[in-house]
């Protein structure tokens, strides 16, 4: 038996109105609030227009379109989006205070069995909703950009999270045909951020050091890896703003190596936010960038981006965030890169990438990259 049946979502931008979508083609009945007429509208509109080209390439016949579009309500208010619906999904900008806020408003709105989930990408879910009365029925349902398209979703369990609403929340992705992922302890960054977070740091310094440029980078991920998008260019088109927001909030939460780059925060105070606004790491004014595939630097060694990686997931692993295999699950279906993390890790020498790890942690002075107990002791 279906546990919902109108879902909210709080937020009509880039996440919001493809997690409204997502519901959308599941069938649920989908209340979309913002801020105003111009902003919930618009994202309206984007669903309506990916609805079209889905009608176009026949993944829909016109009825299914017109019953998906006659289940989708549009709010201003808060409380009547959130008052007849069993699960609210906040997606609200990536802003602390915002999303506290925004789950007080929730709860005394809601109906007192409702769920209510927040989409953040790195935030600590108990955190948002530590000044909740009930929190038991508080997750994270942190969805991939573009919703509609990347398969997993991370179903975070917050510090008094009952195991009910966990068992409801992935019932709910796996009905939207999507791949729930359980994080088992609230953690900032989850699983795929938090482990792809340290090739960050190392991206950020290749970067305002001029050892290499993003297409070139971005051309040997891709050749060596046989992922759709690179490293900077996934930047861009997530957001240099977001990513600069979730690395100073890393180096908050985390450790203070985890600081946005130089470069990349000269880009966001230009207004280079990547594909939203036309330009950023890369030029978007004809589309997608055109990376060049051949380009080659004998600068730096892309497995290093690897070898941090994986270091943070043994981390999070031995943490009891996640198991190995959970964790190998979430990162295929969120990056696109079909290799295993752990396969790949195991079939490494480990007195090899012990080394390796040392002497980055050495040469960029990161103590981020320093093996961690669980990886040094080779417990993966």
């Amino acid at each position: 038996m279906n546990t919902f049946s109108k879902v909210c979502v709080l937020g009509a931008g880039d996440m919001g109105h493809g997690i409204a979508e997502v519901a959308l083609l599941a069938g649920y009945e989908v209340n979309l609030r913002d801020i105003n007429d111009t902003a919930v509208n618009r994202g309206a509109q984007r669903i309506l227009d990916s609805f079209d080209i889905f009608e176009r390439k026949g993944k829909i016949s016109a009825e299914q379109k017109a019953a998906m579009v006659a289940k989708l309500h549009c709010f201003t208010e808060l409380e009547p989006a959130v008052s007849d619906a069993e699960l609210i999904i906040e997606a609200v900008p990536e802003i602390f205070t915002l999303k506290r806020d925004t789950f007080l408003a929730i709860e005394a709105a809601a109906a007192p069995k409702a769920i209510i989930a927040s989409n953040t990408s790195t935030m600590s879910i108990s955190e948002i909703g530590a000044t909740c009365a009930n929190q038991t029925r508080i997750a994270g349902l942190h969805y991939f950009n573009p919703a509609v398209l990347m398969p997993t979703v991370e179903v975070i369990k917050a510090k008094h999270t009952s195991e009910e609403t966990m068992i409801k929340l992935v019932d709910f992705c796996e009905r939207c045909r999507k791949q729930p992922v359980r994080v088992e302890k609230d953690v900032p960054g989850f699983i795929v951020n938090r482990v792809q977070a340290p090739a960050g740091i190392l991206l950020n310094a290749w970067l305002d050091s001029g050892e290499a440029d993003p297409e070139t980078v971005d051309a040997m991920v891709r050749s060596a890896t046989g992922a759709p998008m690179g490293p900077f260019e996934t930047i861009d088109y997530t957001g240099v703003d977001v990513n600069v927001h979730c690395s100073n909030y890393y180096a908050e939460t985390i450790h203070p190596d985890f600081a946005a780059g130089t470069t990349m925060q000269q880009l966001m105070n230009a207004g280079k936010l990547g594909k939203k606004s036309g330009e950023g790491l890369f030029s978007w004014a004809n589309g997608r960038p055109a990376i060049n595939l051949s380009q080659r630097s004998d600068e730096i060694d892309i497995a290093d981006l690897f070898l941090v990686n994986a270091n943070e997931a043994v981390r999070i692993a031995a943490l009891g965030v996640a198991k190995h295999d959970d964790i190998d699950r979430a990162l295929q279906g969120a990056t696109g890169n079909p290799n295993p993390l752990f396969a790949q890790l195991r079939a490494m020498n480990h007195s090899d990438v012990v080394e390796r790890l040392t002497l980055l942690a050495s040469r960029y002075n990161k103590a981020a990259f320093t093996p961690c107990k669980a990886l040094s002791e080779a417990q993966y």
